[in-house]
């Protein structure tokens, strides 16, 4: 599928819901929350934010690859997913929504006792 096309679609889904609008980063369109940033179409690839956890997993299985958006620094919190996933991204940019938005909590990390 045609990348601009496939991040058409996330786009219109995903700006159903108010709290969503579009703006540029690294100068590619994009999708935001308030002003937290989430999903991009970068030189034809669909790029998220989403937990350093999750990025590391989707990047060991081979899904997607770390974002680089230039500078040869790999963002740790980013991801990069090809075309050929363009069936999956739309519920990759709904996750990466979430995150951003807070609707998912992180991992929650073992209280100490006596506190």
């Amino acid at each position: 599928m045609d990348p601009e096309k496939a991040f058409g679609r996330v786009m219109t889904t995903l700006r159903r819901d108010p709290r969503v609008g579009e703006a540029k980063m690294f100068g590619a369109l994009g999708l935001k929350v308030g002003d937290k940033y989430f999903a991009m179409l970068y030189k034809g690839q669909l790029v998220v934010k989403l937990p350093a956890e999750r990025v590391a997993a989707l990047v060991a299985a081979g899904d997607g690859k770390y974002f680089d958006p230039g500078h040869g620094r790999l963002m740790k919190e980013w991801i990069a997913f090809a075309p050929d996933l363009a069936a999956r991204w739309g519920r990759l940019a709904q996750e990466a929504k979430g995150f951003v938005a807070g609707a998912k909590a992180k991992t929650a990390r073992p209280r100490r006792s006596g506190r």
